[in-house]
């Protein structure tokens, strides 16, 4: 699974939002090493929809236009759990062997 991916679907985790909603938590949950432009994000949030790993939650009118929401389904919940446990286990092995590594005293980046 790709970053801007797994940003969107963590985003999505705790709530459904909007584009620009999206995209505001995606830059935050990165520190800003993320920012999606809006043809980057509804291409993939349809290629999201698409896979059945998000849907829309619903449609509300602001100023004349209507503000999809979208919502993150059961099988997208299962794949960003799947996919936080993959990262998790590649972590763990990464740390072993640092470990490994004379001189390594640990601490992060």
């Amino acid at each position: 699974m790709q970053e801007p991916t797994f940003l969107i679907l963590t985003a999505l985790a705790a709530q459904p939002l909007h584009g620009y909603g999206i995209v505001q938590a995606v830059a935050q949950l990165s520190d800003g090493e993320v920012r999606l432009r809006p043809g980057t994000l509804y291409g993939a949030l349809d290629r999201l929809d698409q896979q059945g790993l998000i849907a829309l939650d619903r449609e509300e009118p602001v100023d004349g236009r209507l503000r999809r929401y979208y919502r993150l389904s059961d099988s997208g919940t299962t794949a960003l759990a799947e996919q936080v446990e993959h990262l998790r286990r590649r972590a763990n092995v990464a740390e072993k062997q640092l470990r490994l590594r004379p001189g390594f005293s640990g601490g992060g980046a």
